[in-house]
């Protein structure tokens, strides 16, 4: 809603105006309101009424999601060891993951930052990491 720039913002507490509603209190006007407001167009649902909840969540949900699985439920990877993913223990450590695939030399990054150093302190950078070989 514009506000009215010749009576201002409306002021705090005891001196606030409501915006939301009709400008005159006279008979008929919050009628003519809400006839405003039942014409107008508005976001469809689907009607979920008298399904089971199952359905519900179903139905309000775009793509069916795979169900949760409980935190007691039996495994469904019972050859799979616990430490899986991580870098001790039994299983494939994180390079199974296929994180930072193609990991770049922290020098490699340094020397293509190199042509817009104005200040040399990326040089300092890039000359350091070359020596210690990262």
């Amino acid at each position: 809603m514009a506000d009215n720039p010749i009576r201002g913002v409306s002021g705090p507490g005891k001196f606030s105006v409501r915006t939301d509603l009709p400008a005159s209190q006279n008979y008929g006007d919050r009628k003519a309101m809400a006839e405003q407001i039942a014409g107008a167009p508005t976001a469809r649902t689907p009607d979920v009424r008298g399904l089971p909840t199952g359905q519900v969540q179903a139905a309000a949900q775009a793509a069916p999601q795979p169900p949760i699985t409980e935190l007691f439920a039996p495994t469904t990877r019972p050859d799979e060891p616990v430490t899986s993913g991580i870098d001790m223990g039994a299983g494939p450590g994180s390079s199974a993951l296929m994180f930072n695939k193609t990991a770049e030399k922290l020098s490699d990054t340094l020397a293509k930052m190199l042509p817009f150093d104005t200040t040399g302190e990326v040089t300092i950078l890039y000359e350091q990491a070359l020596s210690r070989g990262l």
